[in-house]
């Protein structure tokens, strides 16, 4: 993450890594439930993601791109309270 003592941490930085980790792991969880539908997590990706459904073209880009949104969501929390914080506290990077 890149650090500006003047700034603090980037929320694009922090936005793109954190949502494609996201993706990258939903699509990997994909995987994983295909090759071992035993161990299907399919159902928790329901309740978590509006509009997906198990299996499908249309449910795989549907969640993938709610699991994108979910690391901007989460960045556009975070990334301020963190440059807040560390801005009170003197504590950069």
């Amino acid at each position: 993450m890149t650090c500006n003592h003047n700034r603090g941490i980037s929320l694009l930085a922090v936005g793109h890594a954190t949502s494609f980790m996201l993706a990258i792991s939903f699509v990997l969880c994909i995987g994983f439930d295909l090759l071992f539908p035993e161990h299907a997590m399919y159902e928790t990706w329901q309740k978590l993601l509006p509009g997906f459904e198990w299996i499908s073209w249309k449910s795989f880009f549907i969640g993938t791109i709610e699991a994108y949104g979910y690391g901007w969501y989460f960045a556009l929390i975070w990334v301020p309270v963190y440059n807040f914080v560390s801005s009170r506290t003197g504590q950069h990077g």
